[in-house]
């Protein structure tokens, strides 16, 4: 099909819910607009070749996506594989269905498959947490006191939520209160409770709302987090949902960060999103201090510069200032700050932004012997699953150069996706790398939602997620 036709069917408008499960998988199955995302969106100029012969202990730290891609395809890439996995979670956790739970589209049931239907028996499973790195002795040690000892590691850790930086907040109090996060689960355990927990603060929001007009808060901090687009998925949603039942609230949205995206465009666009629901108002530079549960008020630091003159010499200056800005809600959602976990915290593998890679290569900058793949990697870019999955043949073909003594030649140019859901039935998919915007669809003005976007992420992904990449086939 020519390039204009595909653009038309981009085109076509659908009514929110329109599309069933088999219809979307008839889609994946015979349109040619799937065969085009699938052609577009594949892994990079790495591809598996017939297994190479290596010899060397190989150990992955983690158990979420990253890592299991990684594993699969390492499985597969070295003829007699000496790979063992330290990951604790018995049930693995489809996270970017968790937006999917909050709405009330998916059940958390619905996100999760036994770990070990993607670990091969060949693989050494240790069902444990590394509680210390010693990358000088090339070993760790579990929480559990074994103590393992690898040729090459990666780190596949992830970041973990750190609502204990936010004073007056903790973990019990989500789903209390007025109070949820979509962030908050236990992948160790497999479970979404943030997710089941916000769709009750859903539906508690649009009773509340029938009743009077409830002020709503949505947060983002000033640091990086998996998923960047997350918080206004909720904001967009929640407001929707509401909408949809002809019911508003005055909405506040309270970020870190300077601007809504960092591409002009989405940022433009998300702008007008906004404009689109009744009263959102976003502050720009507000990142979450502290929280009074009881008295439903929020502490937000407002941090800003501005030109100050000298009184006696008249020099002008940028100084740096911060105030405090005390907020009473009805209801709020946040998303904490998120780091490493402890065990990296207290080691020399990190930088100021976590895992010290390089961000190409992905490998250490200085233990040559370990690579990063996922969130917990300090690059510029790409905390998401779709970043992972462009990382992990960089990241294996780039193991196994060094392995065989070679020159690393794959390189990872920082591609990320932010499928970002506007309203419900439309998301605007952000996919961008270092250098700028990296659209599947090179044709289609990228910063506009779609709902043939919302269909792809709700039914596609998902089955691309479980049958092909966990398996390192995509």
């Amino acid at each position: 099909m020519k390039n204009e036709n595909l653009s038309e069917l981009f085109k076509v408008s659908a009514p929110k819910g329109a599309m069933s499960r088999r219809k979307a998988l008839k889609l994946i199955g015979i349109s040619p607009v799937a065969a085009t995302v699938l052609a577009s969106m594949g892994s990079g100029s790495v591809t598996d070749a017939q297994a190479v012969d290596v010899k060397g202990k190989i150990l992955i730290v983690g158990g979420g996506s990253g890592a299991i891609m990684t594993l699969a395809r390492l499985n597969r890439s070295i003829s007699n594989p000496d790979i063992t996995i330290i990951a604790p979670n018995e049930t693995h956790l489809y996270q970017p269905g968790q937006v999917f739970v909050a709405a009330g589209l998916m059940k958390q049931e619905d996100l999760q498959k036994p770990n070990k239907d993607f670990i091969a028996s060949n693989v050494n499973w240790i069902k444990d947490e590394v509680a210390s790195f010693d990358p000088e002795n090339k070993k760790v040690t579990t929480r559990g006191g074994q103590v393992v000892a690898y040729d090459f590691m990666i780190v596949a850790t992830g970041v973990v939520n750190r609502f204990d930086k936010i004073k007056g907040l903790k973990e019990e109090d989500i789903g209390t209160n007025g109070i949820t996060s979509v962030y908050l689960s236990d992948l160790e355990k497999g479970t979404a409770r943030g997710a089941t927990a916000t769709w009750d603060w859903y539906n508690d929001l649009k009773a509340a709302a029938k009743i009077k007009r409830p002020t709503v808060l949505y947060t983002q901090p000033d640091s990086p987090i998996k998923c960047g687009g997350g918080p206004q998925k909720m904001l967009y949603l929640s407001a929707d949902y509401l909408k949809e039942a002809g019911l508003s609230a005055d909405y506040h949205f309270y970020t870190g960060l300077k601007n809504l995206f960092h591409l002009p465009k989405v940022d433009e666009e998300l702008t007008k999103v906004q404009q689109s629901y009744d009263k959102i108002e976003t502050k720009f530079s507000h990142f979450l201090r502290s929280i009074d549960v009881k008295a439903k008020e929020a502490t937000f630091v407002h941090a800003y510069e501005k030109e100050v003159i000298d009184p006696d010499f008249g020099d002008k200056s940028m100084q740096s200032f911060a105030d405090e800005v005390v907020v009473k809600y009805d209801f709020i959602h946040i998303v904490p700050p998120m780091t490493p976990p402890d065990a990296l915290m207290k080691s020399n593998l990190l930088n100021d932004k976590g895992l010290d890679v390089d961000k190409n290569t992905l490998q250490h900058n200085k233990y040559k012997n370990i690579f990063g793949i996922g969130d917990v990697c300090g690059i510029p870019m790409g905390k998401t699953g779709g970043t992972a999955r462009h990382q992990a043949p960089v990241v294996v073909g780039n193991l196994l150069a060094v392995m065989q003594g070679k020159e690393l030649k794959e390189n990872f140019d920082g591609y990320t996706v932010c499928p970002l859901k506007t309203q419900y039935g439309k998301i605007l998919m952000a996919e961008f790398n270092y250098e700028g915007p990296k659209p599947t669809i090179p044709f289609l003005d990228y910063w506009k939602p779609r709902w043939m976007w919302w269909e792809f992420d709700r039914y596609m992904l998902e089955l691309m997620y479980w049958h092909l990449m966990l398996r390192g086939l995509f």
